[in-house]
């Protein structure tokens, strides 16, 4: 595990009394606390970005598949057929 790192901001007095309040209520220290949330937002914005790269690749894919002659349409109906001639299919189908 590498070193911490000092990291010193400013913080109104409000917000850092609010702070102080929720990490005593959640048993924790204000740095401890601090430390969660800043992983956790880093974490969902990281989903965030996977996401819509995801959506964004899919809506391509997809937009492809419209072309009868595409290779993503011919990946969907051999999956079609693959799932249609399998058992599980039925389970997978909309």
């Amino acid at each position: 595990m590498s070193k911490a790192e000092t990291f010193t901001f400013r913080l109104d007095p409000a917000l850092k009394a609010a702070l102080i309040q929720t990490a005593v209520e959640e048993h924790k220290q204000p740095g401890e606390f601090m430390r969660e949330l800043l992983k956790a937002h880093i974490v969902r914005k990281r989903r965030r970005a996977f996401e819509a790269e995801a959506r964004r690749q899919c809506l391509a894919i997809n937009a492809r598949a419209q072309d009868p002659a595409s290779d993503e349409a011919a990946v969907m109906r051999e999956l079609s057929e693959r799932l249609d001639a399998d058992e599980f299919g039925d389970e997978w189908k909309a």
